[in-house]
């Protein structure tokens, strides 16, 4: 019999004559770290990281955020610390997935509440507007805008998600991917902590998954009073924090 199915916790058995609908229990893999507001123990076989909009209009020096005078260094600090804890996920099985923004080129799904909030003067410097420097439209699927960070390439097997709200989880398969993966702990980065990271990590919280943010993994161009403030939210009402270090360390050999 051959198993079909997208993860090892969600696959049936078939063959021409039979159709085996018991799923298989992943093997759990717990792993401890020390963590706020205390240490956690997850399964890395239940788990997944989501990766926020690390794409080159939030993180790049010719971005839309660079090009309307943001100082994008601070979202550019997750880099270093993804680059090594990405392929350590990956080694464990962990599935990466990208969230990023990737707008519809007619704008079609976006309403004036969402678009005023990229573009209040109404100049045209917001979603899906051709950017002065680059020539792309900012955020839009498919361009440079949305591409992510030259410095974090995906792998091959990694998936990614297009959105189009400060949330991941509003009108896209995202919920749909984590429930065929099997996938109850969710681990989140990227940027910005206190606006898109944060959306969707509470989402995915009132979703009914367990929420972990690796903190030095995401940041905000934000003051810092934005970041203590979702730290704090975030130890008190939906999880634990932890750094990507303590992490890898915490991962079997």
């Amino acid at each position: 019999m051959a198993w079909l199915g997208p993860s090892e916790g969600n696959a049936w058995r078939v063959s021409a004559n039979e159709a085996d609908l018991t799923r298989r229990t992943p093997t759990p893999r717990p792993v401890s770290v020390a963590a706020h507001p205390k240490r956690v123990t997850f399964d890395l076989a239940r788990s997944a990281l989501i990766v926020v909009d690390m794409q080159n209009d939030f993180c790049h020096p010719d971005g839309w955020l660079a090009g309307i005078g943001v100082d994008v260094e601070p979202a550019r600090a997750p880099i270093p610390p993804l680059h090594r804890l990405l392929p350590s996920l990956r080694a464990h099985g962990v599935p990466i997935v990208w969230v990023n923004w990737g707008t519809r080129p007619d704008r079609a799904n976006l309403s004036p509440a969402l678009r005023h909030v990229y573009d209040p003067s109404g100049a045209g410097k917001g979603l899906g507007d051709p950017l002065p420097r680059a020539g792309a439209h900012v955020l839009q699927a498919g361009s440079w805008s949305a591409q992510i960070v030259d410095e974090l390439l995906p792998d091959p097997a990694d998936l990614h998600v297009a959105k189009h709200r400060m949330s991941g989880f509003w009108d896209t398969p995202l919920d749909s991917i984590l429930r065929n993966l099997a996938v109850t702990t969710v681990l989140f980065a990227g940027v910005n902590l206190d606006q898109c990271v944060l959306h969707t990590m509470a989402d995915a919280n009132f979703l009914g998954y367990d929420t972990l943010l690796v903190e030095d993994c995401a940041a905000t161009t934000n003051p810092d009073f934005c970041r203590d403030a979702t730290l704090l939210n975030i130890r008190q009402i939906f999880g634990f924090h932890f750094r990507a270090t303590d992490l890898i360390e915490a991962l079997p050999p």
